[in-house]
């Protein structure tokens, strides 16, 4: 009876040691793809990253140009700014001065009938 038991307990151990050895294959294999994949990930993030500071080099070159740009302009603004006060300047002193030569005159209108349509 012993010498059974060994034998059970042999071939039970065999068992053990064939699926922990295809377990282990398995695992080695999906190691290997998640290996590969991650290398493929490296290079995409190197990639992108080399796009992005591009990128961020030319946003910058832009913001630089829009900035001067825009500091060109502000003379021009300015410019129209003073136009306006200075025809509106001219504009009160006219009307100052109707006002002072004419008398305010009263204007009346006729008050009309109201008017009637037919609809067929």
């Amino acid at each position: 009876m012993l010498g059974w038991s060994v034998f059970i307990a042999a071939i039970a151990f065999v068992v053990l040691v064939t699926y922990l050895i295809l377990t282990l294959r398995k695992v080695m294999a999906t190691l290997a793809e998640t290996e590969e994949t991650l290398s493929d990930v490296r290079k995409s993030v190197n990639g992108i990253t080399e796009e992005a500071e591009e990128l961020i080099h030319e946003a910058n070159q832009i913001s630089v140009d829009v900035k001067g740009k825009m500091e060109a302009v502000d003379p021009l603004i300015e410019s129209a700014h003073d136009v306006g006060d200075m025809i509106h300047e001219v504009t009160s002193s006219m009307k100052r001065t109707a006002l002072d030569k004419n008398e305010r005159k009263t204007v009346r209108t006729q008050e009309s009938q109201p008017v009637q349509i037919k609809l067929k």
